[in-house]
């Protein structure tokens, strides 16, 4: 029996950060000290608070340490696991009251106000020990549905616990499992959606590196629901960490036999097989996936029919992403009527959201829906870094628009953010300040989605890249008014006639912006200027002759030699040879160089 555990984060961010060199660290000193039998290290998934890591919790007493890095590891040993003193310099500082007693975890802004359903395990367990997940009820709602419940009773009660799909469009969960349980087939698919291209979005390759079992349970119960007997994971092969430790659970979870055949002796088959993608964007369509799970291209089929009719291998399917099933084996567990209790009327229960842009803050976060925008990013997000204002934010990611400032305290649901132009997405939510140019943020997307479109339709293959082109113009100040009516007029044209999902929304990122920010566009187009200063054609670089000291740092630095004068004397910057780097805006002392 250990007397502390050391839970140290291994998810894709921590492991980046450098939290394999804190194990390896952690288990030397251990041993040097004698402690091997008191002491227990254990690997985790993230912890949610990314920006803070490498992330390392010791229990029973919960402490939280940020940032660590290997030589600090000594220290912590010999301090806080031999002679039980607090290491208060690597300590998460908002832990630490005034009083300088130390507060729990889950009383601090970041973590008090979200509600964990499908991130419940992520950075409690081990993932890669499937007797980590058991003790803590995994397997008990498969257990629960195959011995107590009919295929029926579970689908009824996802219809009344109100789970729509975490993927992006937000369909009724238990409304598609219906439709697939009602078409006779000899065989019938699971399918799970963990291919996650939208910028910034890092949810679902959360919940595998953290939690695999639970999807693994989730899509047992799936099959037990429409009938079928074969899963498959479509997970991108960029997610090294996600596809190990999901590898690892499907063997052990196939050695305690709750997959393969008769499972708790029940006589029901079921088994998930991995299908790594390449990474293409357009693979987390739905009937692109299934394309690609058979071996094919990865291109959209129009539909009807859908998959739940005709979907894998032209058999009835059912297709929802890692985040939607890791909240199902809860909901068995727990009744429809408590996931239906968070929320709002129409989009129940909780969300997962990866923060990510001008936040300080950035991180994995779970809420209930409905929760403000503004609770997200001001308070459970830190706010924005350097006192800058909040601007926009980003929903959806390229199929997704921004939020204005304007609509900060905006309720975040599935139908709040449709009414502004907005979508749910997959939970990618990116934060832009005051310094972000929304016309700059438009081309982004553009150029994500023109490089990703998989060019089986015209409208989305050629109707992108036209918009595309607009967009350089704007950005370039060789732009024309009528081009801002040409470019709506694309918009419109492409979500009305491309074949899939992607296509259609592929155009919102530009009409929110119109919609909200147009007067930005109408700068560039019409005072060949960059409000925000970002677009390099449309700014220049200016010294102030005022408070120019004539110190001669900005023309040692500047790479181009545009800047020009002597010591102790005002400086000049030649116009035609300045490349617009900003290296010597940075080093000014003086605050004498400005955007124009």
């Amino acid at each position: 029996m250990y007397r502390s555990h050391v839970l140290v984060c291994g998810g894709t961010g921590c492991t980046s950060s450098g939290s394999p060199q804190i194990m390896e660290a952690l288990n030397y000193e251990i041993k040097k000290q004698g402690l091997e039998d008191e002491v227990a290290v254990v690997e985790t998934g993230c912890h949610g608070l990314c920006a803070l890591g490498p992330i390392m919790i010791v229990y029973p007493d919960a402490t939280f340490y940020s940032m660590v890095q290997p030589g600090d590891i000594p220290e912590i040993v010999s301090e806080h696991l031999l002679k039980g003193r607090v290491v208060t310099r690597l300590l998460y500082q908002e832990t630490v009251s005034p009083t300088g007693s130390i507060k729990a975890l889950a009383d601090t802004d970041f973590y008090k106000k979200q509600h964990r359903i499908a991130l419940r395990n992520c950075g409690v367990i081990n993932p890669e020990d499937i007797e980590e997940y058991i003790g803590t009820g995994g397997y008990q709602a498969l257990g629960k549905v195959l011995t107590e419940m009919t295929p029926d009773e579970v689908i009824q009660t996802l219809l009344d616990a109100g789970l729509r799909g975490r993927g992006g469009a937000g369909f009724p969960t238990g409304l598609k499992w219906k439709l697939c349980k009602q078409n006779d087939a000899d065989q019938k698919y699971v399918c799970c959606n963990a291919d996650e291209g939208d910028p910034g979005a890092f949810m679902d390759r959360s919940v595998l590196e953290g939690d695999p079992h639970a999807l693994l349970e989730a899509m047992a119960i799936a099959g037990y629901a429409i009938g079928s007997n074969q899963g498959y994971v479509y997970v991108r092969a960029e997610y090294p960490i996600a596809v190990d430790r999901l590898t690892i659970a499907i063997k052990q979870a196939r050695e305690m036999e709750l997959l393969g055949k008769n499972i708790f002796g029940t006589g029901f088959d079921f088994d998930v097989d991995i299908r790594l993608g390449a990474g293409a964007f357009v693979c987390g369509e739905e009937t692109a996936l299934m394309t690609s799970i058979e071996g094919k291209r990865g291109e959209p089929r129009p539909r009807p029919p859908f998959p739940a009719q005709k979907g894998l291998f032209g058999k009835p399917s059912i297709l929802n992403n890692v985040e939607t099933y890791a909240n199902i084996p809860q909901i068995i567990l727990n009744g429809p009527e408590w996931f239906a209790s968070m929320g709002t009327e129409k989009s129940k229960g909780t969300k997962v959201f990866a923060l990510g842009g001008k936040i300080n803050n950035t991180g994995l976060v779970e809420v209930p829906m409905g929760t403000t925008l503004r609770t997200v990013v001001d308070e459970i997000g830190g706010g924005i870094p350097g006192g800058k204002k909040f601007k926009a934010a980003q929903t959806g990611g390229p199929s997704g628009g921004c939020i204005p400032a304007e609509h900060f305290d905006i309720p975040i649901d599935y139908d709040n953010l449709l009414a502004i132009g907005s979508m749910m997405g997959s939970g990618g939510l990116i934060v832009m300040d005051e310094d972000d140019c929304m016309v700059d943020i438009a081309k982004f997307f553009l150029e994500f989605t023109v490089e990703e479109s998989c060019g089986k339709c015209t409208a989305c293959r050629i109707g992108t890249k036209r918009m595309l082109e607009i967009l350089e113009k704007i950005t370039k100040g060789t732009a024309q008014m009528e081009d801002l009516d040409k470019l709506e007029e694309l918009c419109h044209y492409v979500k009305a006639n491309s074949l899939c999902g992607l296509g259609q929304t592929a155009p919102n990122p530009v009409l929110s912006t119109l919609h909200f920010f147009r007067d930005e566009y109408e700068a560039h187009i019409k005072e060949k200027r960059c409000p925000a200063g970002v677009c390099k054609a449309l700014l220049s670089y200016v010294i102030d002759r005022d408070k120019c000291r004539g110190c001669t740092l900005c023309a040692r630095t500047c790479p181009a030699g545009a800047i020009v004068g002597s010591v102790k004397n005002p400086h000049v910057i030649d116009l035609n040879k300045c490349i617009k780097c900003g290296a010597c805006m940075e080093k000014c002392k003086f605050g004498a160089i400005y955007k124009k």
